[in-house]
């Protein structure tokens, strides 16, 4: 056996990515005797191995870590035989005639397979400051609805124009005593109903013209905001213990660019009350499909439909060669 055969493997579903979705669809296809191989990717367990507290996850009543919850998850998976791989897809040839399609991994491996469930998630933009990284799940947020509730009662700031950083500032307002919403122009990005919704929430102050320079904090947790004003350039000190940002999410599916369908901004698109794609036999769940509710809940949810559809599309398919 040469080389390249050594490197090229065929299973009967292949699931890549490890966050809610693709251990939720592990878990399903394991028990459907497809033998499921996951890829975890860069971040083994996703965008939750950077939560500190998981609060809205049901079956956890006295609430959960990120990264504890991710290792719950992976057992589960793996108690039912799912192989779970650290690995990062680098290459996709998918066939579209419901034929084998091709997986690369690493650039070193050919995974071959009958079913693909994509559950590659999508990236939170961050603003770039070194303090926002420092403080990351330890008063700063890319999730309002994930983490408002930790800041009851007190005051926050969210930075973000569009019609997300709106609906997000207002969920803040119902928890917080005081919500900074910085704009960094002189006018919204959302619609005029979302504007009239923040303008008419009293305990929403907007700065605009405003950016964040450096978020302030005991080298613990949170405990300021330094704004400058990019026409005036004069600084201000807010003092906060929560920091959201509401700038956008970046669907991670550079490699799936010119292969499977997706919206102007990278969205897999899946067909209505379906997670399958416009190639027979690839399917996609989680953030990287839905840019609306991006919850874990939701995401293991869209999991579960991704695994059974791919055990009813090799079902259909057996069917038609017998």
């Amino acid at each position: 056996m040469n080389k390249t055969e050594q490197e090229v493997e065929h299973v009967g579903c292949l699931i890549i990515g490890s966050g809610p979705a693709g251990y939720t669809a592990a878990i399903y296809a394991a028990r459907a005797d497809l033998k499921p191989v996951i890829y975890t990717g860069m971040v083994p367990g996703g965008q939750l191995t950077q939560t500190t507290e998981v609060d809205n996850f049901p079956g956890y009543p006295k609430g959960i870590t990120g990264p504890i919850m991710m290792e719950d998850l992976r057992a589960q998976a793996e108690r039912f035989g799912t192989d779970v791989r650290f690995g990062y897809a680098t290459k996709v040839d998918f066939s579209t005639d419901g034929g084998i399609h091709k997986v690369e991994v690493d650039g070193i491996k050919t995974v071959t397979a009958d079913t693909v469930i994509i559950a590659t998630g999508a990236t939170a933009k961050w603003l770039g400051l070194d303090s926002e990284q420092k403080y990351n799940g330890f008063g700063v947020s890319a999730c309002a609805v994930c983490d408002g509730f930790f800041f009851k009662n007190q005051d926050v700031a969210i930075v973000g124009a569009g019609d997300t950083a709106a609906e997000e500032a207002t969920y803040l307002a119902k928890l917080c005593k005081k919500v900074y919403m910085l704009v960094r122009r002189d006018e919204f990005r959302a619609s005029k109903a979302m504007v009239h919704r923040v303008m008419n929430t009293a305990n929403i102050e907007v700065l605009y013209n405003s950016e964040a320079q450096e978020i302030l904090g005991d080298g613990q947790v949170v405990t300021g905001l330094r704004v400058i004003n990019n026409q005036t350039k004069a600084l201000t000190d807010l003092d906060i213990t929560g920091f959201f940002v509401a700038i956008g999410h970046k669907p991670n599916t550079e490699l799936f660019q010119g292969v499977l369908d997706m919206d102007e901004t990278g969205y897999l698109i899946t067909k209505p009350d379906s997670t399958a794609t416009n190639i027979p036999g690839v399917f996609a769940c989680g953030d990287v499909q839905d840019h609306v509710f991006r919850q874990a809940i939701t995401a293991a949810g869209t999991g579960c439909m991704a695994a059974l559809e791919a055990e009813r599309y090799l079902v259909a398919r057996e069917d038609i060669v017998a």
